[in-house]
């Protein structure tokens, strides 16, 4: 393949989450078996395998055990080095994320943070926040879970609107957030009302470990959703198409 053939081939799109990486920290995640031991390496081993130069990774969350930016850095510097260009959110256990624009100016130029906002990547827009736990049917969610989903359901308001602004007529318009969209009995939130209302074509995320939920796939509303974490889709990026 000629470099000009290179330049016209357009990037594919992978996803995956909850890397839970722990360079610095002694946090290993193979004492909670299943799919967790080797599981880096295996990562890395089909990232590589897997991902060209010009494809797009999304990481929705989890990326390192590291509780301050300089434990995580070396995590996210391996992540980085596994090429292509990565699209990272926050999750519940980044610790080390506490300023947005530190995380910005000290990351790779191949990695792109999303916090409430959005980035155009191609013909990709990628827009989202981290999310919070949704209630369960007959279960409402305590008073302050509730205000944290209700800041957060305010943060993808704003996500959603900075991504319709770079949103040209055939891109496609991607969520990015940790938390899971909706509950497990998979019914409409504020989250998947908005996603209906500004016509989102995919939904990415994360969080849920072990024997939570089956359904790794769906369709609501002409959206489609997918669930990313790494011990749910045995340590290999998740085509997204």
């Amino acid at each position: 393949m000629g470099i000009f053939d290179w330049f016209k081939r357009k990037p594919r799109v992978f996803a995956i989450s909850d890397l839970h990486f722990a360079s610095s920290v002694n946090k290993p995640m193979d004492v909670f078996g299943g799919e967790w031991p080797g599981y880096e390496k295996k990562i890395e081993r089909d990232w590589k395998k897997k991902v060209r130069k010009n494809d797009i990774v999304v990481v929705a969350g989890d990326l390192s055990w590291g509780m301050t930016f300089e434990e995580a850095k070396p995590d996210l510097d391996r992540i980085a080095s596994f090429g292509g260009q990565i699209v990272v959110c926050k999750g519940n256990h980044d610790y080390w994320w506490k300023s947005v624009s530190r995380v910005r100016e000290e990351t790779k130029n191949n990695i792109f943070v999303l916090q409430n906002d959005a980035v155009k990547i191609c013909n990709y827009v990628f827009c989202g926040t981290r999310g919070w736990k949704q209630p369960e049917k007959g279960k409402p969610l305590a008073d302050e879970d509730a205000k944290i989903l209700a800041r957060e359901e305010e943060r993808m308001k704003l996500a959603l609107a900075a991504g319709k602004k770079l949103r040209g007529e055939n891109d496609k318009l991607v969520v990015v957030m940790h938390y899971p969209p909706t509950n497990s009995k998979l019914e409409e939130s504020a989250f998947t009302k908005m996603f209906r209302e500004n016509a989102v074509d995919f939904v990415i995320y994360g969080h849920l470990h072990g024997k939570v939920r089956k359904t790794l796939k769906f369709d609501k509303h002409g959206v489609r959703y997918f669930l990313t974490s790494c011990d749910q889709v045995g340590n290999k990026l998740v085509r997204i198409k």
